[in-house]
């Protein structure tokens, strides 16, 4: 197997595996709003544990199964006023479904693997 072909290959397989684990929620670009994300999912989702991916310019920040973030306690972890549609414009990718409220957003499986 040649060069090229070796990184198709693993590229497929690293694809592939997003689809063999139970685990939602965003992919934001890195910044403050990341940071207020990442605590905000703590709050939010009290008893889960919270796995965070720092890439550099971009962020994972995953639960298992379901993850929710509220309005408010975004804003209170940047300490300054916030709609939930300016978290679209951090947002590089998500993981998961996605059900968007105008206080709150929520990821989500409807399936468990």
């Amino acid at each position: 197997m040649n060069k090229q072909d070796k990184e198709k290959s693993v590229s497929a397989s690293k694809a592939g595996q997003a689809y063999h684990n139970n685990l939602v929620g965003p992919v934001m670009r890195a910044g403050d709003l990341a940071q207020a994300v990442i605590e905000a999912a703590r709050v939010d989702n009290p008893g889960k544990e919270i796995f965070v991916e720092d890439k550099r310019a971009y962020i994972r920040i995953h639960a298992e199964q379901e993850m929710v973030l509220r309005q408010e306690t975004i804003e209170e972890e940047l300490g300054r006023p916030f709609r939930m549609n300016d978290l679209q414009v951090d947002l590089s990718s998500f993981a998961g479904q996605i059900e968007s409220q105008d206080t709150a957003v929520r990821f989500y499986f409807n399936r468990t693997l």
